[in-house]
């Protein structure tokens, strides 16, 4: 019988091949033999459990980085209306090496702001083509939208003139049913 591990050779930590020879096993009590195997199983499963959590550490940093590159690009599209910064961030007190749970957690709380920017980039598309289609129909129809004022921001555009349906001739154009769309001179 040939027991696979040395515990006493090789470099510490390092799992080495020799094989024990059934007569150095033999000359153990079953007290040492019950330890030594324990001890070999220990260093073979945290082998095992440092090769699996540096996996599951890189796999968990890719992850995260992939939603910060979202999210960044998210916001860059459309800035100044989602906001870049997360209000319920999780302080860690300074730089150090993140344990999984912590990994974790980062990249489920980055996969929700995630979801929430694509949301309110979703609705904010959604209103800048309500806002252009409103503008299209107001410059072909003035006389239905009255005094009617629609941002510039609303638009997509930067800047903060309004489009508005005025009267032309003031008092004179809303009697005879003259309307116009303006776009006024902007800031203030």
């Amino acid at each position: 019988m040939d027991v696979p591990l040395d515990p006493g050779r090789g470099r510490p930590g390092e799992l080495t091949s020799v094989l024990w020879s059934e007569r150095e096993v033999q000359g153990m009590a079953q007290s040492q033999q019950l330890t030594f195997d324990r001890v070999n199983a220990d260093r073979v499963f945290s082998r095992h459990t440092e090769a699996d959590e540096r996996a599951a550490r890189d796999t968990l940093r890719a992850q995260v980085s992939k939603l910060e590159r979202e999210l960044s690009g998210l916001v860059a599209r459309t800035f100044p209306h989602i906001s870049p910064h997360d209000s319920d961030r999780e302080a860690f007190g300074g730089p150090r090496l993140l344990t999984l749970g912590e990994l974790e957690r980062l990249r489920d709380r980055l996969a929700l702001r995630v979801s929430e920017a694509r949301a309110q980039a979703d609705e904010r598309e959604a209103l800048e083509r309500r806002s252009r289609a409103l503008l299209k129909r107001m410059k072909l129809e003035p006389g239905r939208y009255k005094f009617v004022r629609l941002p510039v921001a609303d638009l997509g555009e930067g800047g903060c003139g309004v489009w508005e349906v005025r009267p032309r001739l003031g008092l004179i154009g809303m009697l005879a049913g003259w309307w116009q769309v303006k776009l006024s001179s902007g800031c203030p």
